[in-house]
């Protein structure tokens, strides 16, 4: 166990370091950090370049925070060496993990999105049910309010409540908690500009060519 909870961090930071921004700039020849909010991630993308890059990225970055729990979580169940609470820590450490890597990129000086789309793979690959309402949730909130940044704050509380409500132990709840904080840190800026009134708004990203 004290092995898998060394290695399993590791290889989900460097998962979580492919960026979906990569390819939006080479197909777009835009850098996401030098537009919009500077972060490598979908909103900015949607934001930036539209709704379709902003969907390119998201895909790609869904994909990889699902499948490194679903790799991770086939693994775990043929080995047969872990517990039922053995095998959700190590579930949710490397979702974390990916977040991270995502978030700070070794190759982006530590720079880069703010794993919201990761999240989201991670979740519906966690607890497919309680996944797919937590995006319901995310899209309507983000569209009632015209705000991205509250459905991903409605993200991240249904993601938490999920792990407090349905895990046999406390540690999910701390690692999904721990998430949030970084979140709410990377988003001040967003927060300040939503209380200004000078947050991109949702609708404006369907403005937008491509």
């Amino acid at each position: 166990m004290l092995s898998a909870i060394l290695i399993v961090p590791i290889a989900g930071y460097f998962i979580g370091c492919i960026h979906g921004s990569n390819i939006a700039r080479l197909l777009s020849g835009v850098n996401l950090k030098e537009v919009g909010h500077g972060n490598a991630g979908a909103s900015n993308a949607t934001l930036s370049l539209g709704w379709k890059y902003g969907l390119l990225v998201a895909l790609i970055d869904i994909g990889k925070g699902a499948a490194a729990v679903v790799l991770l979580r086939l693994y775990l169940i043929n080995s047969g060496s872990f517990t039922v609470e053995q095998t959700s820590l190590l579930l949710y450490l490397i979702g974390a993990s990916v977040i991270l890597g995502h978030n700070f990129p070794i190759h982006m000086k530590f720079r880069g999105g703010k794993g919201t789309a990761s999240l989201i793979g991670i979740f519906i690959a966690l607890e497919w049910k309680f996944g797919l309402i937590a995006v319901l949730a995310f899209v309507i909130a983000s569209l009632l309010t015209n705000y991205l940044l509250i459905g991903v704050f409605v993200l991240y509380v249904i993601f938490a409540l999920t792990a407090l409500i349905f895990e046999q132990t406390i540690w999910p709840f701390i690692i999904t908690l721990a998430l949030f904080l970084i979140a709410l840190y990377l988003h001040i800026e967003n927060i300040k500009r939503v209380r200004s009134g000078t947050e991109p708004k949702v609708t404006s990203a369907f403005k937008k060519k491509g």
